[in-house]
């Protein structure tokens, strides 16, 4: 997953982004709505975890520039309080979730895992494209009923794909996913085709269909047609 952390309090956003990291996700943060108003404009993300209140604006105006683009981010607000009205107003404006302070991080990852299910993958814990079956909770992936070894950034690229089978995803928007805004830094993308190799020459070799094609000039596209 790649998730975007917006909250000022150091030790909580700390903790979150360590909580998820080691998890093998991919966490970017924002301390600021300065910050945070940057980040969403630039890039996307699988889930945003959004404080209401920042220094320089709130979280209510963040979620409103996210609809207001019609961008698809998970929003799960995080925040102290605890009142119906800041509730209901972000779950109005388009949030996902809401989780009041203080939270164990277990709870929140499952609320991510969730709300990530219900955008992607229909609310499936347990993803089948023919052959290919993907267990989101086990983060296993089987061919045949015979398991395939995947590294993590294969693993995520996969779902990546899965998530966007049949449509064509840029080399960039691939970077970007699943390495975090640092790609910019990037000279070039030989990295992308060494991951898409590998994952294809694993996924064939285990005996399954070669789904994943280059659309030349765009990107690639996985597809069974």
């Amino acid at each position: 997953m790649k998730i975007l952390i917006i909250e000022d309090e150091k030790g909580l956003r700390e903790s979150i982004e360590e909580y998820f990291t080691e998890a093998g996700n991919i966490c970017e943060t924002a301390s600021t709505y300065a910050e945070a108003i940057s980040k969403v404009s630039l890039y996307r993300y699988d889930c945003i975890l959004l404080d209401i209140t920042l220094p320089g604006g709130t979280g209510i105006e963040i979620l409103k520039k996210v609809k207001e683009n019609d961008h698809q981010d998970g929003i799960l607000i995080i925040s102290a309080k605890n009142s119906l009205d800041d509730r209901l107003q972000g779950l109005d404006l388009g949030a996902d979730d809401y989780l009041v302070k203080p939270f164990h991080l277990s709870e929140l990852r499952a609320r991510v895992m969730a709300i990530i299910r219900r955008k992607n993958f229909s609310g499936n814990n347990l993803l089948q494209f023919h052959e290919l079956t993907i267990d989101l909770l086990a983060k296993s992936v089987k061919v045949k009923n015979q398991a395939i070894r995947l590294t993590r950034k294969e693993y995520a690229l996969l779902l990546y794909f899965i998530a966007n089978k049949g449509k064509v995803v840029s080399k960039n928007a691939i970077a970007e996913h699943l390495w975090g805004d640092g790609i910019d830094m990037a000279n070039n993308f030989d990295f992308i085709y060494s991951h898409i190799k590998n994952l294809r020459k694993k996924l064939i070799e285990g005996g399954c269909g070669d789904y994943i094609h280059a659309s030349y000039g765009m990107g690639y596209k996985f597809t069974d047609q």
